[in-house]
């Protein structure tokens, strides 16, 4: 999964509806990028480097898993949405402009792109609505702060506008812990990380690296499907009971990549009958200690997209893993939702969804959870 970036945007618009077109940009930005950090005051200038109407102006501050070449087009599809077509020979009137001025501390430079914008310490449409929302950002080249650059600017005939953008949200939510659940290559840990980053949430993930019987079990499940079975359980309990009990002072909100009773499911499959009454015992006993989420989310996903996320991510041990025993453990997970009465579950199909690639998807899960 791509790591997540701090990137800073000018927008400028000149024709008729200034604010309504500011407004849509934003907004397709947060439904395309990224989420929304914070939002400039909105700045009138006279246009620059051709004879037109006067620019409303501002800058966001945005949080996205693009790379600084993807976020470039995402930007000109929200530029045409909004109806400008890009002229060969200058500067033009314009319903929207959009400009990335910084993408974290990269220095980047191609043929259609250059971070930091090369123009950025000499404009005051930009660093006026810039200095609003990151002053202390330091240009990685000039070694100087966005304040700083915005001092050095001579007179100027800029000026503020009583106007406020829109500045779109991320659903809220008053569950304190929240477990998404899913099949082997369900997408549910990728889905996880970008929970917690974008609630700022304590993040919980399965530990399934540090069991030293897994790679031995996908060779040998017979005789390395107790231990393996018993290892999970161990430090399942172990990791929730430390991790649920204890929230982070500075997080209302809790997120896993699994709940216990995946251990129930795992072992049904993979143990013979009587290691599995064995099993049973002590796992109910251990269980009735776990704290229960307060939403339970089953992510589906059809065998055949399990089997193509499972050979992307490439994982050695994983490559035998057949459709038979996906199907067995999809069937292990619907039994105990239909079963399950202690705490609120959701099943939610994510076969034709790509929420990494496509934020639009992403948004849409999240609209499903919480509201």
């Amino acid at each position: 999964m791509s790591t997540y970036s701090r990137t800073f945007i000018a927008l400028g618009s000149n024709i008729d509806s200034r604010v309504s077109y500011l407004n849509f940009a934003i907004h397709q930005i947060f439904k395309t990028i990224g989420t929304i950090i914070s939002v400039s005051k909105v700045y009138k200038t006279p246009a620059f480097g051709f004879d037109g109407a006067f620019f409303y102006n501002a800058c966001i501050e945005v949080d996205t898993i693009l790379t600084a070449p993807q976020l470039l087009d995402k930007l000109k599809v929200v530029e045409e949405k909004s109806g400008r077509i890009r002229a060969n020979n200058g500067y033009v009137d314009r319903p929207i402009d959009l400009d990335i001025l910084f993408f974290e501390d990269e220095i980047f430079k191609a043929k259609d792109l250059t971070i930091p914008h090369k123009h950025l310490h000499s404009r005051d449409f930009v660093l006026y609505p810039l200095n609003d929302i990151c002053p202390n950002h330091e240009h990685p080249i000039l070694k100087k702060t966005v304040h700083q650059l915005k001092s050095e600017l001579p007179s100027t005939e800029i000026e503020v506008v009583d106007i406020s953008l829109n500045f779109p949200k991320l659903v809220q939510t008053e569950l304190m812990y929240i477990c998404v659940e899913g099949n082997i290559g369900a997408g549910k840990t990728t889905f996880t990380k970008m929970f917690s980053h974008d609630y700022q949430a304590k993040l919980i993930l399965e530990r399934f690296k540090d069991n030293p019987f897994l790679p031995q079990f996908y060779k040998d499940p017979k005789r390395f499907a107790f231990p393996t079975e018993m290892s999970f359980l161990a430090d399942r309990h172990q990791q929730l009971v430390d991790d649920i009990a204890q929230l982070d002072l500075f997080s209302n909100v809790c997120v896993s990549d699994y709940d216990l009773f995946k251990s129930l499911i795992f072992a049904q499959i993979t143990l013979q009958p009587e290691e599995f009454q064995l099993y049973k015992k002590i796992f109910n006993i251990i269980y009735k200690e776990i704290p229960k989420p307060d939403l339970y989310i089953y992510f589906y996903q059809n065998t055949t997209r399990l089997l193509e996320n499972i050979k992307k991510r490439g994982r050695t041990y994983e490559q035998n893993i057949t459709a038979e025993y996906l199907e067995k453990i999809n069937d292990g997970y619907m039994n105990f939702i239909k079963q399950q009465t202690k705490f609120k579950t959701i099943i939610i199909d994510v076969s034709d969804k790509n929420f990494v690639d496509n934020r639009e998807d992403y948004l849409s899960i999240l609209d499903k959870i919480l509201n």
